[in-house]
């Protein structure tokens, strides 16, 4: 496998979901993207996720630490500085700044309209669409990372067909993509 080079920002919405997160995590760390993000998107998931009731504050600290400590090249600083140059949607210029900043051609987020008008040489993706992508580049690499996955679950255990409904109610594209080439 030759890994991708390209450099991706992953906007909190992204991370929130549990198992969303976990596949793009681990696609990142299996060499298909570079994965980037900025302290303030991790202060959004951490919000997010205590907000919502999903997890405590320290359940919330303890993930993104992990994070950073898995991906210590992701985070993204100095970015502040071009906020007020992004023209996308208000709230996530932040997010638009740190993809320049770090070089990303792609920002993954479920929110897309929201970067409509961002720099040339970024485009914004929905990880629907990014997964897809992933996936057409190789195949057995996803599917074995999704197998990993479904097999590292524990509370509760998952099987791999499990993990893909579960997956499919936010990336179904991709579920569809993965599922079609089970199936041959």
């Amino acid at each position: 496998m030759i890994p991708a080079p390209f450099k991706t920002i992953l906007d909190a919405n992204v991370l929130y979901p549990f198992s969303l997160r976990d596949t793009l995590l681990r696609s990142a760390e299996a060499g298909l993207f570079q994965v980037y993000w900025s302290e303030q998107i991790l202060e959004e998931v951490r919000c997010n996720l205590v907000g919502n009731s999903v997890v405590t504050h320290e359940q919330a600290q303890r993930l993104c630490s992990k994070m950073i400590e898995a991906f210590p090249e992701a985070m993204v600083t100095g970015h502040e500085v071009l906020i007020s140059a992004m023209k996308n949607d208000e709230k996530d210029r932040h997010v638009a700044a740190a993809a320049m900043k770090a070089g990303a051609e792609v920002i993954v987020t479920s929110n897309t309209k929201h970067f409509q008008d961002i720099p040339e040489g970024i485009e914004a993706q929905s990880p629907d669409e990014f997964l897809c992508n992933l996936f057409d580049l190789e195949p057995d690499l996803v599917i074995g990372l999704l197998e990993q996955q479904a097999a590292d679950l524990q509370k509760p255990r998952r099987s791999l067909e499990e993990l893909l409904t579960g997956l499919a109610k936010i990336v179904p594209s991709f579920i569809a993509d993965v599922r079609s080439h089970l199936q041959r």
